[in-house]
């Protein structure tokens, strides 16, 4: 006699109308993709916030505050919290902006270009756990859809 396997809770919500909605589909997978990068990052003391900060302050582009925020889509005082910790953690630096001495530009300290690689290396292997049931094709359709929406203001 063999067994039927039991029908879970995910697998029985899956099926409401709800699975149905896009705007759900993506929080879900934001949120399980957020939480493998998370779990990734612990042991580095960062989340994927301060790891989105460092990798900005980390590269070129010199972002401001102000930047980072709208990058971010985070309110302007959870940008100030992360850039406090991370630069109390010796990571990151304010330098004043060249084009706009009012403000402060972000950059990445030597640690913290060290530690972003590190992190780096993290990020990219559990977005590949994350993106593990598409296949390679299906992988860049789907990055440059996200591409499309995330930067269609």
């Amino acid at each position: 006699m063999t067994q039927v396997p039991l029908e879970t809770d995910l697998d029985r919500l899956s099926r409401s109308p709800l699975s149905e909605e896009v705007t759900f589909l993506i929080a879900r997978v934001s949120s399980l993709a957020n939480a493998k990068a998370n779990a990734s990052l612990r042991e580095l003391g960062l989340k994927v916030r301060s790891y989105s900060v460092l990798n900005l302050a980390a590269s070129d582009l010199n972002p401001t505050q102000r930047e980072l925020a709208h990058m971010l889509s985070l309110d302007p005082s959870q940008i100030v919290a992360l850039v406090d910790e991370l630069e109390n953690a010796g990571l990151i630096l304010r330098e004043q902006d060249p084009r706009d001495r009012r403000q402060k530009v972000i950059t990445a300290t030597v640690e913290g270009e060290a530690l972003l690689a590190e992190a780096r290396e993290r990020t990219q292997a559990a977005q590949a756990e994350s993106l593990a049931p598409l296949t390679p094709e299906e992988q860049l359709a789907f990055r440059e859809t996200m591409l499309r929406l995330a930067f269609n203001e």
